[in-house]
């Protein structure tokens, strides 16, 4: 027989006193923390929410400072009658929400009225979404109060001028705060937690204390079940083999899978930021599987995953021992003068610096380029720019411009940040409040597989692009002992950029169209900067835009004239590559050549090694 579950306004009930006096302890933190920002700490809506040590913030600790004294200079410019305003229509709708919440409770003719939902105020919001939440009761309560504070403090950012340069850094400060303290984070106010607690007679308990356990071994959150997956087993499966290898990656060429393939062979150049297999995941969403398919001789870079001992690499390294060194041997293996070559984020940062290199030599090697989701005009860097100023760039350089590496499970904390309640309390309510087992998801599993960064490389990155944007004004930056010019790649050029893409804003990757001298084709895919650019041609799913002919000078102006396609990207890509092949020849039947000879099946040794 089923035992009834008790009444959770009853359990709340019963440990409320214990949730007032941290309340209450807490309330007295904020009040200390928000001194800072004079009148902004007396908006009601930070008044009444208490704080949390938000764990992002330890991971990216030396960006903080900079972060928090952006708060105090900014927030001081807010008008005081804007402020006013504000207060205004806070108390508005706070009564609003209180005579809802209470309208079931006896009226002045001791007749009580029907419960009102507070969904106008938790509509929308998936933390909310769960039938738990409407209860007319506490949780509907604490999710609405949140909610219209949440809404308020973020509005109160809104009247910091957009001419500010410290407001995205202030926007990031307080969506860090406010998504922190949702009530979904905590056990004593979700509803949903303490529902499985007592279904599961205490199991849910059990297993959310061994996830923690395991990510405090880890050091990180877990966002899928890794146990799942194997590099080598059951991601980056596509056949091949690695041909060369030196300090800085291993070069793969793929096995192919037609008679015929162009004569000209393809080099994808990955970022090092990241594991090269998220353009290999699954055979049946795998760029790498699909560009195979469609009769090319495919070469890919694998980078190192650089520890102490690889923490003098440079940028000009990654490029001359690096980029320039595949481009060498993919040339000697296919026996071609040329070949056509991909770039995808940061690795077509790598690229384009490459062969601007290249050029300055009177190398032509290269046939066409094409660059995904790449940043070269670092005017607008999108979400991330809000970890880079002078002071914070000095402090990289510092401590690792010599020597060092940043670590990855940091810069992948950093990149969570972006988006807390996606990628990070969305894990915790789960994993530790809930106990539940993460989900089998292969992105999700490339995503946990971080990188670590090589010190110089990263120092001089950050200052040279996002910085001082030196890259793309010609003779600005040095690469190699020559200076870099964008114009010198006079080939034909084929740009995606994807509209949601928060890391490479798409106006921001639409400028590659000017500062390169040959033909461009410039696509915009949709969703973000991964999801948009795995979009497998045989899902057929999402859809592009593109603008035939000349491409207007404006991003603006382009996307008003472009037309939206339904589809992937891909198949227009295939379409645009297939004269760059330079007729057809038959297959290799082995890989390497006697210079070059195969050295172990792909996907070789480097991409499995992970970070401490």
């Amino acid at each position: 027989m089923n035992k009834q579950i008790p009444d959770f306004n009853e359990v709340f009930g019963q440990i409320l006193p214990v949730a007032e006096q941290m309340q209450q302890q807490m309330q007295s933190q904020f009040q200390q923390a928000l001194g800072a920002f004079g009148q902004f700490s007396q908006l009601p809506a930070l008044q009444s929410i208490a704080p949390i040590q938000n764990a992002t913030m330890g991971a990216i600790q030396p960006f903080m400072n900079s972060v928090m004294g952006a708060c105090q200079a900014t927030l001081g410019q807010i008008p005081v009658h804007s402020l006013g305003q504000i207060q205004t229509e806070y108390a508005a709708e706070l009564s609003a929400l209180f005579a809802s919440a209470f309208a079931h409770l006896p009226n002045t003719e001791g007749k009580p009225t029907l419960p009102v939902s507070l969904d106008a105020w938790i509509q929308g919001d998936k933390r909310f979404a769960a039938p738990d939440w409407h209860d007319h009761g506490v949780y509907e309560f604490t999710a609405a109060m949140y909610s219209l504070n949440a809404r308020f403090t973020k509005r109160v950012v809104d009247l910091v001028p957009d001419d500010s340069p410290e407001k995205r850094k202030v926007e990031y400060a307080v969506e860090q705060l406010v998504d922190a303290l949702s009530p979904a984070n905590f056990f004593v106010t979700n509803p949903e937690a303490q529902k499985k607690l007592l279904e599961t007679k205490g199991e849910s308990l059990t297993q959310a204390i061994q996830n923690l356990m395991t990510d405090m071994q880890k050091g990180r959150i877990s966002q899928t079940d890794e146990s799942a997956f194997e590099v080598g087993v059951n991601v980056a499966t596509t056949p091949g083999h690695v041909v060369y290898e030196c300090e800085y990656f291993q070069l793969l060429q793929y096995k192919p899978t037609t008679e015929k393939v162009g004569k000209q062979p393809m080099l994808f150049v990955p970022p090092c930021i990241n594991k090269y297999y998220i353009l290999d995941l699954q055979p049946d969403n795998s760029l790498v599987n699909y560009v195979v398919s469609q009769g090319h001789t495919l070469f890919l870079v694998s980078w190192k995953n650089p520890t102490d001992a690889e923490g003098h690499f440079c940028w000009d390294g990654y490029v001359e021992e690096g980029v320039i060194k595949a481009i060498e041997v993919t040339k000697a293996i296919s026996k071609q003068p040329k070949l056509n070559v991909l770039g995808f984020c940061v690795g077509g940062t790598l690229l384009a610096t490459a062969l601007s290199t290249l050029v300055n030599r009177g190398d032509d090697s290269v046939n066409s380029v094409t660059f995904l989701t790449t940043l070269l005009d670092f005017t607008d860097t999108g979400a991330l720019g809000v970890f880079v100023d002078e002071e914070q760039v000095k402090a990289r350089e510092e401590s690792l411009g010599k020597g060092g590496v940043m670590l990855g499970k940091d810069l992948s904390s950093a990149f969570s940040s972006l988006r807390p309640n996606d990628l990070i309390w969305n894990y915790v309510v789960n994993n530790y409040l809930k106990g539940e087992k993460p989900p089998v998801f292969d992105l999700l599993y490339w995503n946990s597989d971080s990188t670590n960064l090589a010190g110089p490389m990263f120092a001089w990155y950050l200052r040279n692009a996002y910085l001082e944007n030196k890259v793309c004004q010609p003779g600005k930056a040095v690469v190699c002992g020559t200076p870099v010019d964008l114009g010198l790649i006079d080939v034909p050029v084929y740009i995606l950029a994807t509209r949601e893409d928060h890391i490479v804003p798409w106006t921001s990757a639409f400028q590659t169209s000017h500062l390169v001298s040959g033909d461009v084709r410039f696509l915009l895919g949709a969703s973000g900067h991964i999801a948009g650019v795995i979009n497998p041609a045989s899902k057929n799913k999402r859809n592009y835009w593109v603008c035939e002919g000349e491409i207007p000078d404006t991003p603006e102006q382009w996307f008003k004239k472009a037309k939206e396609v339904p589809g992937s990207w891909w198949s227009d890509w295939a379409q645009w590559l297939e004269p760059m092949k330079g007729g057809e020849v038959k297959a290799p039947a082995k890989p390497g050549n006697a210079k070059y000879k195969p050295i172990e099946p792909a996907p070789g040794r480097y991409v499995k090694q992970r970070v401490v």
